[in-house]
């Protein structure tokens, strides 16, 4: 079985873990605008970020046999200077245009306050005019109260929720959620987040449609082979082939082909590794 990287952060992340992702079965990542480990002060960073992450990150996940995707946005962490968040979003057209851009994302809450909520409401709104998948970011802390303000938003702004992945959810948050059309996104994460086993028990308490399951994989300690780890986990706990299929790549495909740019490829050749080796 071919995985989909859902939400993963490859800019973080070293050639080793592209050839172990190839290595373990993950043919697809969709990379997520993230924030770098620190704001930034200038419009100008964020399209030089976009870029990268759309082309160059791109190249160098081909080399590794990987097919890279990405959704650009700011990220809520960066919203609270509003007349920075305005320029920024001024200039995002021609980023959300590129070929290899699929979605918005990922947007939403940090510490649930008004200047994140202005940010998230416009960009969901820039997703629905464009008719764009949409990923977004529960916060870390006071998941519920998150939650909900992101659902009342949605329903308020009468969005389509079917393009819209609420993600990192717990099992506080998974009835808030499931109460709306939109797919639920589940972040498997080493030392927080979710672990393997309550994934699997959410998987048996809500069943697996509409479900997307990450390893977000960034500056923290986490794992870009959260995914293949997980369906071993989920496979010796019960779980039917056709829920993993749905799980690590049927639902991803679904909620992504939402977006004409979607056309995944399995079969990229990897560059040797001979390639990479200085010539005498």
């Amino acid at each position: 079985m071919y995985i989909i990287e859902p939400h993963i952060h490859m800019y973080s992340r070293t050639t080793d873990d592209y050839q172990a992702m190839y290595r373990s079965g993950i043919r697809v990542v969709v990379e997520p605008s993230f924030w770098l480990g620190c704001d930034r002060r200038y419009a100008g960073s964020f399209y030089d970020y976009f870029r990268l992450i759309l082309e160059f990150e791109t190249i160098r996940a081909k080399r590794f046999g990987i097919d890279h995707y990405c959704c650009i946005s700011l990220n809520p962490k960066e919203t609270e200077n509003r007349a920075l968040v305005d320029e920024v979003l001024s200039g995002i057209g021609e980023y959300l245009d590129h070929p290899r851009c699929i979605g918005i994302g990922e947007i939403g809450l940090n510490n649930i306050t008004e200047n994140e909520i202005y940010a998230f409401r416009r960009q969901l709104l820039f997703a629905e005019e464009r008719k764009m998948p949409v990923i977004v970011h529960l916060p870390h802390f006071n998941k519920v109260k998150g939650a909900q303000i992101i659902v009342a938003i949605v329903k308020a702004e009468g969005v389509n929720q079917r393009r819209i992945e609420i993600d990192h959810n717990t099992e506080e948050t998974m009835a808030i959620v499931r109460g709306t059309g939109c797919f639920t996104g589940l972040t498997v994460y080493p030392y927080s987040k979710l672990d393997p086993q309550r994934v699997s028990n959410i998987i048996k308490e809500f069943g697996a449609e509409r479900i997307l399951i990450n390893g977000s994989a960034d500056w923290g300690v986490s794992d870009p082979l959260s995914l293949p780890r997980t369906i071993g986990f989920l496979r010796n706990d019960g779980h039917r082939e056709e829920t993993l299929k749905d799980l690590f790549h049927d639902n991803a495909y679904t909620f992504y082909s939402q977006s004409p740019r979607w056309d995944p490829e399995y079969h990229i050749e990897p560059v040797p590794v001979s390639c990479y080796q200085r010539q005498p």
